[in-house]
């Protein structure tokens, strides 16, 4: 007993360093205006080997902790669908080319031109080159900017970089004495990565969503949770095996999944993990500060962090005017690239193994790229406080609500949809609270006479200020799913005595509300769709009144065959059935109707014709939309 105590204590005060520190350093950050990051990377320093010295060995924690870069890239993954991801080619091998060698280049020539050595500049260029994924793609998460033109430029830039690791592992041994030995290894091992990411790719489309259907179908949450877990580790071990990034595997296997049944499953999850795993990689960054270095060399590093930011923000600021980022994103698209990355450490540790760069060389590269990312939640701040409010003068300054509100309506976002459905309340005498977190909409809506509020839905706080407590109906015409989904589950927890009225953009928008028990759902797009079918239906033949009705039915068959798949969710094979099926009975029915009644026309001598419906050209309305149209006496 005591041998195994013995054992479990050193894991045991590892565990109480790294999560007392997060516990106390991020909340200080956050309430100081830092970021959470700014909070684990502090906490990282002040455990660290320059700090108290709780913890010594910094890579070891560095390699555990990566994989939480690996399972953020999966859930980033999940968000793209093959064809929005195909969509992104042009940025992601067009301008991510553009800033990954044109930065080389340019911090390769200042190398070479302050007289340093060829193969220090080469190795200088390509590892400084790099940015931060996690930190990118963190601070996108926790500002709420991943889907903005900013936000998919990051995205489509660091996606370039984490493919751009096969041939720059491949060249790194070559600059080395002896390295053509190397050659014959570095592109062979190019192809066999080729080969991998060939084999994920076809693998994923044949074997992941039966192996997961097969799992599902257990009954055994954890089970689906650690089938989760093996997903992302098999896919990074591969990738691993042959020199490649975890991350970019862990990436491509969300993307293969991001259609699949299992999309929101696989998010939930995940998360937990992937939260607790970056903020110990970000720790680990800051533990990683060799200040040993900075100490040695001050003016050296503080030189060489100066001089390769400012040559890829130049190189930054030149790809957002071209692609076109907007001028308020900007800063943001700058700062999040212009730092190094997590991928420089790999690229200056190859370096070192090939005999490419010296020990102490290395050491001012690893600084040099740390202390960058340690500067990169700070140079956000100074940005939003200083550069955002001048890119920001020509849109409108608007305060969150702050003054409590007593409609009994609240609408939340008030787009396209929200105000059709505001405008109808309105007309008819009923008052309603208006959020939206689009300033600018809620700008020029005021000047129509809407009396709508700044504020974002999903927090607790602003929807307690408009009177949630107290509103009898909530509509959620939040065009974006997951913010709608989000609005939806607080007001399930918070606010039980409002009834939720929902818009969904799709059918799978459409079964989350559902999932959450939400009664009142109107698809977006459904009624705007059959009334473009009714148009189609007259100008073949039917009478207005005939294509009116049809369309009903249909509307009704829509709505009850959703209703019968909710129960088979995350059973695709049971889903295409039910929808086959439906569809099918549909069919059979109207074309029994049809038969029928060109059996009547015959038996009367009228013959056949092309427009059946037309008979019911002087049918006067029904109550019952899913009756067939009406026969002429």
């Amino acid at each position: 007993m005591s041998t195994a105590a013995a054992h479990a204590t050193p894991w045991l005060q590892s565990s109480l360093v790294y999560l007392g520190a997060a516990v106390l350093a991020v909340p200080l950050a956050r309430l100081l205006g830092l970021g959470s990051i700014i909070g684990y990377l502090g906490a990282g320093i002040a455990i660290g080997p320059f700090g108290l010295a709780l913890v010594t060995d910094a890579q070891a924690m560095l390699q555990f902790a990566e994989f939480g870069v690996v399972l953020m890239l999966f859930l980033v993954g999940l968000e793209l669908e093959p064809r929005r991801l195909w969509a992104l080619r042009r940025p992601i091998f067009g301008w991510g080319s553009v800033q990954l060698l044109g930065s080389a280049a340019l911090i390769g020539a200042a190398a070479l031109a302050a007289g340093l050595d060829g193969d220090l500049a080469v190795v200088a260029g390509l590892g400084l080159g790099m940015s931060s994924t996690a930190i990118g793609l963190g601070v996108l998460a926790e500002r709420n900017l991943m889907s903005t033109q900013a936000g998919q430029s990051v995205l489509s830039v660091a996606l370039l970089q984490d493919v751009a690791a096969i041939p720059i592992l491949a060249i790194v041994p070559l600059l080395a004495a002896g390295g053509a030995a190397h050659a014959g290894g570095g592109w062979g091992g190019a192809a066999k990565a080729f080969g991998v990411i060939a084999a994920i790719v076809l693998g994923g489309r044949l074997l992941l969503r039966p192996a997961l259907r097969w799992i599902a179908r257990s009954g055994t949450p954890e089970i689906f949770t650690a089938a989760s877990l093996l997903l992302v580790v098999a896919t990074a071990a591969l990738m691993q095996g042959v020199g490649l990034s975890m991350a970019l595997g862990a990436f491509l296997a969300g993307v293969l999944l991001a259609e699949s049944e299992y999309r929101h499953q696989l998010e939930t999850d995940i998360e937990p993990f992937k939260g607790l795993l970056l903020g110990l990689f970000f720790i680990a960054v800051g533990m990683s500060i060799d200040f040993r270095a900075v100490l040695a060399h001050p003016a050296v590093v503080a030189a060489t962090v100066a001089a390769f930011l400012a040559v890829k923000a130049l190189v930054l600021w030149a790809m957002a005017r071209a692609m076109p980022v907007p001028l308020a994103e900007r800063p943001v698209f700058v700062i999040l690239l212009a730092q190094g990355g997590e991928f420089g450490f790999v690229v200056f540790q190859a370096a070192l193994g090939a005999g490419a760069i010296s020990a102490a060389a290395a050491s001012l590269l690893v600084a040099a790229v740390a202390i960058s990312m340690l500067l990169t939640p700070l140079l956000l701040v100074a940005s939003d406080r200083l550069l955002a409010p001048r890119l920001a003068v020509a849109g409108p300054k608007l305060d969150e609500i702050t003054e409590a509100q007593e409609a009994p309506i609240i609408i939340c976002g008030f787009g396209r949809y929200g105000q059709i459905v505001g405008r109808l309340i309105n007309a008819n005498g009923l008052s309603a609270t208006v959020l939206d977190h689009n300033a600018e909409q809620v700008a020029t809506v005021r000047l129509f006479g809407w009396p709508a509020f700044y504020g974002d839905a999903t927090r607790l706080d602003l929807l307690r200020v408009a009177g949630a407590e107290r509103a009898r109906v909530i509509v959620v015409a939040i065009d974006d799913v997951e913010q709608s989904l989000k609005v939806v589950d607080l007001a399930r927890a918070h606010f039980p005595q409002a009834t939720l009225v929902a818009r969904a953009r799709n059918t799978t928008h459409w079964y989350g509300l559902t999932q959450r028990g939400v009664q009142h759902i109107e698809r977006e797009t459904l009624d705007a769709a059959l009334m473009s079918g009714r148009s189609v239906l007259e100008l073949m033949g039917f009478t207005p009144h005939a294509a009116r009705t049809q369309a009903l039915r249909f509307r009704r068959h829509t709505i009850e065959l959703l209703a019968r798949m909710a129960p088979h969710l995350g059973d695709q094979q049971k889903l295409i059935k039910v929808a086959r099926q439906g569809r099918e009975q549909l069919e059979a029915m109207w074309s029994r109707e049809r038969a029928e009644r060109q059996q009547r026309r015959t038996r009367r001598g009228e013959g056949f014709t092309a427009a059946p419906p037309s008979e019911t050209h002087n049918a006067p309305p029904r109550e019952n939309p899913n009756a067939p149209p009406r026969e002429d006496a």
